[in-house]
Formats: C-alpha cells, structure tokens, sequence
C-alpha cells in the first residue's frame, strides 16, 4: 500500500501534526475501487483508491459533489478530508461513519432530508462541471429545459454507446428516437432540483445516531422524479419513506407511472456498464410507452 505515505502526510497537514496510519482494513469499495478502513492516531477514516490514468478526476468529482450536498445541510454526507495521487493510484481520503441500528422514524427523517435537498434550485438543468456515474462519464452540459437534458445528456449519449458497442440493437435506438417525440408531455413543469444523481439502496448508510447519511454521488439539477425513480430499482426504500416525502414535497400526479421512463437513464447506464439482461428491462419500459 504505497498510498500510506501520502495519505499520512495529507493528514499531517490537515491536522498540523503528524498523522501516523496504525491500521487498515479492506472494505467494500465498489467495482473498480479498492477501499480501507484507516485507523490513525488522528481518528478512523475512510480511503479508496483506483487507476488515476483510466478514470481521470473521478475522486475529485466525487469530493466536490459531496461538498455540494454539505452546503445544503439537508442531509448527512461523509465529511471529505483530501484527494491526492501517488505514481498511478488516485485516492479520496473520507471520514469513516461508524454504523448503527435505524432511528424508528429513519426513512421520515430520510425522506424530510432529501426533500429538502431537493428544494435547492438553478436556473438550470445541468452542473457547471461533468462527473461521472458509475465508472462512467456523465455530462451535465447545461439546458434551459428538463426535456432537453434528459435527452441529450442523458438518454442519447448512453443509447449512442451501447449502438456502438454493439450492446443494443437498431430497433431498440428506433423506440428511443418514438419515445423522444413525446418527453415534452410526460413530465410536470417543475424547477431544477439538486439531486444526489445515483441513489440507489447501496449509496445510502445508517450513522452512528441511527440517522441516513449518503454516499458516492452524481450530483446535478434535474427533475427529483428521477431521484425517487432510481430509489427503487434494486430493491428499492422502505414504503414509508415515499410516503413522508409525499407530504413533504408533495409530487404531480401520476409520478408512480413516470418513474419507469426516469430510470430509462440508470437502465442504460447498467447496459454500458455490465450488459447482461438490462437491456431487456429498457426494452419493456419502452414496449409499455
């Protein structure tokens, strides 16, 4: 683990005294990160590492997206300490958040947090800055309007490169050109809200109060169904979780049935990423458009 060296000396300076690493202990990283656990005499931290030349910038993205949801002070996010780079490997040095059981009213506590994050707004649909999802570039090029967006920056740059990689085939391209014709009808008017861009089941943690805390966004303004959308795929949140929500930002009718056409995005993002059966679950979202 050459990386210790340069971790130690980033929190030295952080902490203006020098940080010794004491321990470490692999964790969950992710598919393409390798992840630790760092006891130090400074305290526990979070540190995951990966190829700084095949995923240029990820950490530092990654950093400034949580340091975009911590301005808010809606919801809990993992305290960012430093990225660095040594030879090859980029890390992200994070505060560890020691886990415990769920407060009973977790998932309103949740839903009070994330609505509330959803109520930060822009005069647009987009970030000043791209990112990536996944381990896979997403571009946030700025659009006066949801429709726009949500087919330029994010459904047809994901069709266009599972066409070329040969993982979707032209009559599946075809229905997304259909389906394109008609985005300006299906979504409610509603300013750009600033999402955590990829929370799904796993991007979320219980903290040390019980209390929700999430992780490794893909931040960007856009349409909150699109949160709310991706939070049920894969298992999905607890039901009261939807439920407050609703009573705290109250959603346009109909939002249940939109969510399929938002999680057209993430569907896709999962074709580029792992191929597999993703394909056919786009392909029946759009068969029922």
């Amino acid at each position: 683990m050459f990386w210790k060296t340069a971790v130690e000396q980033i929190l030295s300076e952080n902490f203006n005294k020098p940080v010794e690493i004491l321990n470490t202990n692999s964790v969950s990283g992710g598919s393409i990160n390798d992840a630790y656990k760092v006891g130090t005499n400074a305290g526990l931290f979070f540190v995951k590492q990966n190829s700084a030349s095949l995923y240029p910038g990820m950490f530092e993205k990654e950093a400034l997206g949580l340091k975009i949801l911590a301005s808010t002070g809606a919801i809990d996010v993992p305290e960012v300490m430093a990225t660095g780079k040594t030879n090859n490997t980029a890390f992200l040095i994070l505060g560890f958040i020691k886990s415990a059981p769920k407060q009973p009213d977790f998932w309103e506590l949740f839903a009070e947090g994330l609505a509330t994050l959803h109520r930060n707004t822009a005069t647009y649909f987009g970030l000043d800055h791209d990112n990536y999802i996944g381990f896979l570039p997403q571009l946030n090029k700025k659009h006066d309007n949801w429709e726009d967006f949500f087919r330029e920056e994010r459904l047809e740059k994901q069709v266009k490169m599972a066409r070329d990689n040969g993982r979707i085939g032209t009559d599946l391209a075809r229905a997304f050109i259909r389906f394109y014709l008609k985005l300006p009808e299906l979504f409610p008017r509603e300013p750009p809200a600033l999402l955590h861009g990829d929370l799904w089941s796993g991007n979320y943690m219980v903290n040390e109060q019980g209390k929700p805390v999430i992780i490794d966004p893909a931040v960007y303004y856009g349409h909150r169904e699109m949160e709310l959308g991706m939070s049920q795929l894969f298992g999905g949140f607890n039901s009261r979780f939807y439920e407050a929500y609703h009573r705290y930002y109250p959603l346009e009718k109909g939002w249940q049935q939109r969510l399929d056409y938002c999680n057209l995005y993430p569907l896709m993002v999962h074709v580029n990423l792992f191929g597999g059966g993703y394909a056919a679950s786009v392909q029946a979202i759009l068969r029922k458009f």
